[in-house]
């Protein structure tokens, strides 16, 4: 994800208030709608209302990110640093990670 993306859609939502009056909750139920718009794209089959929703996914998990004190990228970073020595295998189409 590039800073400057991150960046562009913070702005974007300041603009709109979102980040002012924004809650947490609210992030949350607009990200189960997002999912919700991927589930039914991938379902007909739609590249792009795919791309579309997953965008959307994307800038509403910057916004959540921006109202709990971080950013997309630190949080992106630090599931990285978790998941990049993780052992597990495909199970079902499926990453399962080994137990620890």
């Amino acid at each position: 994800m590039s800073y400057n993306m991150e960046h562009l859609v913070l702005g974007w939502a300041k603009d709109r208030g979102i980040l002012a009056a924004g809650t947490i909750s609210g992030q949350l139920d607009k990200l189960a709608e997002e999912h919700n718009e991927l589930i039914d794209a991938i379902a007909a089959d739609n590249a792009e209302e795919i791309a579309d929703a997953i965008g959307d996914m994307q800038v509403v998990l910057i916004i959540l990110a921006e109202l709990m004190g971080m950013s997309a990228y630190e949080s992106l970073c630090k599931a990285y640093g978790v998941i990049a020595q993780r052992s597990g295998k495909m199970v079902d189409g499926v990453f399962v990670k080994d137990a620890e």
